[in-house]
């Protein structure tokens, strides 16, 4: 399909953002998974909420906003000091076992393309030793994926056109929009979930990171 560049989502895709589980329990005993799963459904909530509202605010904003809202519903304290050790966790997420081998064995174009404000990605990408052309930010923007100009956004900086960007993406929301905007997309299916509908489908499903390789 004449694929010139790669474009990865990081949240979910290259890094497992429930790496934070070992944090949160160590805090909360018993507590650890279930308030990593709300978090991260927090945090995806208000990005889409905010970008609909036309009221952007970093995604470091959103996920502290997202972390207080889940403690506050699953009645545990929240201090200060647990805020930052919790939200220094993003700096470090894991990631996927898959990850380290697959990205070094693409020869075209790489890039990362996030929601991520630069205070959480940038930090994250250089403790991970991963190796891209470019980082790209929805910051740039003041809106969240999967509105169509933070697609426009990885053709602009690559100069690579749509359907020669081949776009990675573990989230099936996030994948379908790089497909609707024209990418060709791969879906890592990892859990073995239907496709979401809304009228497309991705190019190709693969588990692995290491399938695309």
């Amino acid at each position: 399909m004449g694929i010139e560049a790669l474009v990865f989502d990081a949240y979910g895709t290259l890094f497992d953002v429930h790496s934070v589980v070992r944090r949160c329990e160590g805090l909360w005993p018993g507590k650890g998974a279930q308030l990593s799963a709300l978090w991260r459904a927090k945090q995806l909530e208000y990005t889409w909420q905010r970008s609909l509202m036309k009221r952007y605010a970093p995604f470091s904003t959103v996920t502290r906003a997202a972390l207080a809202y889940a403690c506050e519903a699953l009645g545990l304290g929240l201090t200060a000091e647990r805020i930052e050790a919790l939200m220094g966790e993003y700096l470090v997420l894991s990631m996927y076992p898959d990850v380290p081998n697959a990205i070094r064995q693409f020869a075209c174009k790489k890039a990362i393309l996030t929601n991520g404000s630069p205070d959480m990605i940038e930090p994250l990408v250089a403790h991970s030793g991963l190796k891209f052309d470019a980082v790209l930010s929805v910051h740039e923007l003041n809106v969240y994926k999967p509105a169509p100009e933070v697609y426009q956004l990885a053709v602009r900086k690559l100069q690579v056109e749509p359907e020669n960007i081949g776009f990675v993406s573990s989230n099936c929301w996030d994948a379908l929009g790089a497909k609707s905007f024209g990418f060709t997309v791969y879906w890592i299916n990892r859990l073995g979930a239907p496709v979401d509908r809304l009228g497309f489908t991705p190019d190709k499903t693969i588990k692995s990171l290491l399938d695309l390789a």
